[in-house]
Parts: C-alpha cells; structure tokens; sequence
C-alpha cells in the first residue's frame, strides 16, 4: 500500500510550532501539546503505522521540514517491525527532510525489527544549512529472538545522505544486509545482534561531539584491554580468543568542512546496551529537546 505524511515547523510567536501536519494511512503522527518542560521550545512528532509494522508492499513516503530556529525532534514509540515479504516485494520507506538556518532536528527512533524472509529499503535525505543542528540515529536489530530468528531476513538496506545548499553533498552512507547464496547474514554478523549508526552534526553539537568521541575511546580502549603478566608481556591463548569479543564495538569518525559532523557506527550483541548507550550520550540534548531521547 501506498502512504505518504507532510510535517511543517514554522516558528509562531518565538515558538517551534506544528503549521501543517498530513498523513495517508496506513502512516499517522502524533504530535503532542507538550513533551517536557513549558520553557523547552522543541516539537516532538511520534510517526507510526496502523498494524504496528510495515507490511510486504508497503511504500511510505514522509517530508518534513523543520524551519529557520526551530526545533524538532522526529520519534517512534516503539520498534518498526517490517513482517515477512510475499514472493520478492520490498516494502520502503523514505523521508525527505529540510532543516533550516539555526535549526535543531533530532530523528531518534527505535530501531528496526524485520521478520523472517522481510525484504526491506529505507531512505533518508537532509538538506541543511551550514549552521543547521542534527542527531541522526538508524539501528536495526537481527530479528525476533524470542522466535528465534537472528538475522534471517532477506534484504535490508538503508541509507542516509545529507547535502548542504546547492545539493553539495556532505554525507552519503549505505548499509546493506543481503542473504546471500553463500553465507547468510547471520554467519557474518557472528554473535553480534545489532548495528547501529549515530550522526552529530552542526555547531549546537559541538559538545556533544566531543563528549561522544571521548567516551567511545575510553569504551573501546576498557573493552579491548588484554591482560599482561608481571613482565609485561601479553598472554593471549586459543581459549581466550573467543572470551576476547568484545560484546560492544564502537569507532568514531570526524566528516565534512572543518569537522562540523561526527559519525558513530555501533556493533553490540545486545540491544540493551545500545539503549543504554543512546541514553548516556544524548542525555545532555535535554535542555535542548525538553526530554533526553531514550530515557
């Protein structure tokens, strides 16, 4: 089935505000009056689906703009489920957003869930000015795992680009997961059972980008530690090897003109933990958002 939403956020009376908000079913938003406290100016918009998930088929197409100083942030209330395909059909999403001059927009949703044989393709498009705000966060989990599929969907793929004016491109990213003839996705991702991509962009940021570059180096560099014995050399035996994994893998990298962005690719073998994560690192956007995304 074919969907479509339009959100608008203009600044009325020195505030963020709703101007225009539309949508096809199966898809709906909810925009509440107030989420955090009166003297926070940011919007929060919860999409959903009718059904609690994506369907085989289904083509969901959102715009939204966020205008020049105001804030947004564009959520889920819970995972996105994608249900098992019918013969080849990929269901899609895609969202094309404008952030104005100023602007702050947080899309923090949580992750993605496909079913056993789901085929599925999301798109995301930001067109931002140079001093526009964003977090980006794009996470998907290996399945239902209480049913005991890890991995065992046939195709996902999601990308994310972000250009400044004049279509200068700034970020362009691809994650695809795709069964293949010889080696399923599951035999890949080994025991790791969710990747996750955190973007961070724009000069509302900048301590948030630094907070979050220190912290994955203390967390890798904990995680990675190899003993050593009293001489100092390390021992490192075939047993160890496995009990070595780490259970959560993080790497930071600066992009763009002087460094205005920072992407954050997560591997973890638990989804708490990147709960956990999330939370901790953008905990200091509640006094721009009104509420810390994933408390």
């Amino acid at each position: 089935m074919e969907s479509e939403g339009k959100v608008v956020v203009e600044m009325v009376g020195g505030r963020s505000t709703v101007t225009r908000c539309f949508s096809k079913y199966p898809l709906k938003f909810i925009v509440p009056n107030k989420v955090g406290p009166s003297s926070t100016d940011a919007v929060w918009i919860y999409s959903l689906t009718y059904g609690g998930g994506i369907v085989s088929g289904d083509s969901i197409s959102c715009e939204l703009t966020v205008g020049d100083g105001c804030t947004a942030v564009l959520t889920t209330q819970a995972s996105t489920k994608v249900y098992k395909s019918m013969g080849s059909k990929c269901s899609e999403q895609v969202l094309e957003t404008r952030v104005g001059s100023g602007a702050v927009l947080a899309v923090v949703p949580d992750p993605v869930t496909c079913f056993s044989t789901a085929r599925y393709s999301q798109k995301q498009v930001f067109r931002v000015a140079s001093d526009s705000s964003m977090v980006i966060v794009d996470w998907i989990t290996s399945g239902r795992h209480e049913s005991g599929e890890k991995w065992d969907f046939d195709l996902y793929k999601s990308t994310n680009h972000i250009f400044l004016e004049d279509n200068q491109p700034l970020f362009l990213d691809t994650v695809l997961l795709e069964r293949g003839s010889i080696t399923s996705i599951a035999e890949r991702m080994q025991d790791y059972q969710v990747i996750a991509m955190v973007v961070i962009l724009g000069p509302k940021m900048n301590h948030i980008q630094s907070q979050v570059q220190e912290d994955v180096k203390r967390i890798m560099s904990e995680q990675l530690h190899v003993p050593s014995t009293s001489l100092g050399r390390q021992i490192i035996t075939k047993s160890d090897h496995f009990l070595m994994k780490p259970s959560f893998i993080a790497s930071a990298s600066v992009f763009g003109p002087k460094g205005i962005g920072l992407v954050v690719r997560i591997a973890a073998m638990t989804t708490e933990s990147v709960y956990r994560f999330l939370q901790h690192q953008l905990a200091c956007l509640e006094p721009l958002l009104g509420v810390s995304p994933y408390r």
